[in-house]
């Protein structure tokens, strides 16, 4: 069902992006601002479901791409993800009917609500992640038969270029990427041009409408004084996702991050409250890998995600400090995104893990049983 999306809306579907983003995707605030001032300036923002599209409508995803740690640096000038567009509809010789994101995550999923609001288009509900992933080939959409090129490039001079690599995705991303390092690390997209029918058939649905619920339901529970992971894994039980526990609490005691060939790569390593126990997440772009005292408790394609103790409030990759006292909270992925085609692709040997995928809850689940000391406790 079609829906307008309000001001109101915006942080908690950021909140929600953020959550499903596992870390990466961008800082959310960013995306936020741009799409509050596109409705701040009386446009509209119309989110329609995949079930509502004809299918010969020509939905081309937008996005953001490069190392997020780069974006916190060189935020957009807004113009950059429409410049992308019209790039492709020139080189195609279509106009959009539609916009959607390519993964969930902060500046992700609100770049294409920026880009409808200033183009006249709807977004669709929709994405070919499910999370975030680091990659461009790394989609549903190329897992059941897509292909993203042509891409179209654009930089914040107003700079853009095609990339058109046939049906070799891989070859595309690599390309993309290149430019995108000599644009300065920060790029913008748009891709994966397909038709609804295409959609229907290969993206993740819902994923829009997911974010501001999970979002909202951080929120409220914050107000309420609930907990807010308990609530958060009642909420996923009724969705695609179906599952999502707490499998570590305790302190950020280090963070590894550095920015190579235009990814934030790194380790973070937190510490319980009591005892010697300890996680370890290695992340690229986004969290992939999570290990307690060295058993793997959580591996991509399933979501592992970090939270604020107190707030309930994800933390992206690139904004992990030390101190930060967080809830490291695994989430299931969808099934389409544990077949062995798709595990081909997003797997952990797309990202060089020497493991099998194991999904989340047939792991050892469970969280740590830590006590905060009195000297950690919030004012």
């Amino acid at each position: 069902m079609a829906f307008e999306l309000t001001r109101d809306d915006l942080r908690d579907l950021v909140r929600g992006a953020a959550l499903l983003g596992t870390g990466g995707g961008g800082d959310p605030s960013i995306g936020r601002t741009l799409v509050s001032e596109a409705l701040r300036d009386g446009r509209s923002v119309t989110i329609v479901s995949p079930d509502e599209l004809d299918d010969d409508d020509y939905v081309v995803p937008t996005a953001f791409m490069g190392a997020p740690s780069v974006l916190v640096e060189r935020l957009p000038g807004g113009t950059e993800a429409i410049d992308a567009l019209r790039a492709l509809e020139a080189h195609t010789g279509q106009r959009a009917t539609a916009t959607m994101p390519i993964e969930s995550g902060g500046i992700n999923s609100t770049i294409p609500l920026f880009v409808a609001a200033r183009h006249g288009i709807p977004v669709v509900d929709a994405d070919g992640m499910g999370r975030a992933f680091p990659e461009l080939q790394m989609e549903t959409f190329a897992v059941y038969g897509v292909d993203g090129p042509p891409l179209a490039i654009a930089d914040e001079r107003g700079d853009t270029a095609i990339v058109d690599t046939g049906s070799d995705n891989k070859k595309m991303e690599n390309w993309a990427r290149v430019l995108t390092v000599q644009m300065g690390g920060v790029s913008h997209i748009a891709a994966y041009g397909m038709r609804g029918a295409d959609i229907r058939r290969t993206a993740i649905p819902g994923t829009l409408s997911l974010a501001l619920a999970l979002g909202r339901t951080l929120r409220e529970a914050r107000e309420q004084h609930r907990d807010p992971m308990g609530a958060l894994k009642d909420a996923l039980a009724d969705t695609l996702y179906e599952r999502g526990d707490v499998i570590f609490t305790g302190k950020v005691v280090d963070v590894d991050r550095r920015t190579v060939e235009g990814f934030t790569r790194g380790r973070a390593t937190i510490a319980a409250f009591d005892g010697d126990a300890s996680c370890t997440i290695d992340f690229q772009n986004e969290f992939l890998l999570a290990k307690v005292d060295g058993r793997t408790r959580a591996i991509v394609p399933d979501l592992v995600t970090v939270l604020h103790m107190e707030t309930g409030e994800p933390i992206t990759a690139e904004s992990l400090r030390y101190g930060n006292r967080v809830h490291v909270f695994a989430i299931s992925t969808p099934e389409m995104m544990r077949t062995p085609e798709a595990l081909r692709v997003f797997g952990p040997s797309a990202f060089g893990v020497d493991e099998d995928f194991v999904p989340f809850e047939q792991l050892p689940v469970g969280s740590h049983s830590s006590v905060v000391p009195e000297k950690e406790v919030a004012e």
